[in-house]
């Protein structure tokens, strides 16, 4: 007895595939659809660009805000000398001010892996660029050879003398025992106003310019930064991003990030950024692993919205 042969076609299978359609036949012109998506997407996406998209500003450097906001950067570097700035008082990864560090509950987490990109505000940022120049100013020597404590009165009172001057001018100063930081802040500027600044602090005796970090620190300290991020809606409060021109993704994808700071307890908590991170990190857990999960794996087949969407196919199933 011979046995009748087993066909492998998907046509003669007892599954929907093979199922011969009863539903409404109409001619289907691929190219003009293909034409006609191609431009109004194109032109929507022109359109949408125009008005929604990231403006091309230029790069922010310490040359430009040292241009725009002398006194702002001048304030700034005095900070850097005594220790205050925002920076200097960062804790870890930079340096170990006490308490300075977020907790996740009993977790300090961002102490973890210790000072590991130590920073010295008044060497990195400051004395340290001055002493590349040809001819370091003299009033480096008077710092150098100060106390701890002597160094904290000047700084201190410069700060004050700039507080109270027209406009913080640094040249309207009123005259005080500031030692050599005027001298070391005024010579910092012009450095950074001829624009040599920039290059000494991403390169650190480095043949490339990658490392942006302490630069970036630097701006963040002052005013001048901030104040660009507030004028483009871009701070913490204002749940705004922007795409970097020429770097994709950009900032696109923090959105999430953004929205999670703008509510509670996420909005008020000193520890906002270590909550933030650890909720991002469990979204991601949870959505990598929705195979693996039982009942979020099965959601789609519970709620059909997969019929909805193709209710012309299953209507005849």
């Amino acid at each position: 007895m011979t046995k009748s042969p087993v066909s492998t076609s998907w046509r003669t299978r007892n599954d929907i595939a093979s199922r011969p359609w009863s539903g409404t036949l109409r001619e289907y012109d691929l190219f003009k659809e293909l034409v006609v998506g191609v431009v109004v997407v194109g032109l929507l996406v022109l359109g949408l660009s125009a008005v929604f998209s990231s403006p091309d500003d230029p790069s922010v450097t310490l040359k430009s805000w040292a241009m725009a906001q002398p006194a702002d950067f001048v304030s700034t570097a005095t900070a850097e000398l005594g220790g205050t700035s925002d920076t200097a008082g960062y804790g870890p990864p930079y340096n170990s001010t006490p308490d300075a560090s977020q907790k996740l509950g009993p977790i300090d987490l961002q102490s973890l892996s210790g000072v590991r990109l130590p920073i010295d505000t008044a060497n990195d940022f400051v004395i340290g660029p001055l002493r590349t120049l040809p001819t370091p100013p003299a009033a480096i020597d008077d710092w150098t050879k100060a106390s701890d404590a002597q160094r904290t009165a000047w700084t201190a009172a410069y700060t004050d003398a700039l507080s109270k001057a027209t406009d913080n001018d640094p040249a309207k100063v009123s005259p005080g025992d500031y030692g050599p930081v005027p001298a070391l802040t005024s010579a910092l500027l012009a450095m950074a106003q001829q624009g040599a600044l920039d290059p000494v602090l991403s390169a650190k005796g480095s043949f490339y310019n990658t490392d942006y970090k302490a630069s970036i620190l630097f701006l963040g300290d002052g005013s001048y930064f901030p104040g660009l991020a507030d004028a483009q809606h871009l701070t913490g409060d204002q749940w705004g991003m922007m795409n970097e021109t020429g770097n994709y993704p950009g900032q696109s994808w923090l959105w999430l990030f953004s929205a999670l700071y703008q509510v509670e307890p996420f909005k008020s908590s000193p520890n906002a950024d270590v909550l933030v991170v650890f909720s991002m990190v469990i979204l991601t857990l949870l959505l990598t692993l929705v195979p693996f999960i039982p009942g979020l794996r099965s959601l789609p087949r519970r709620i059909p919205v997969h019929r909805l969407i193709w209710r012309d196919y299953y209507k005849h199933r």
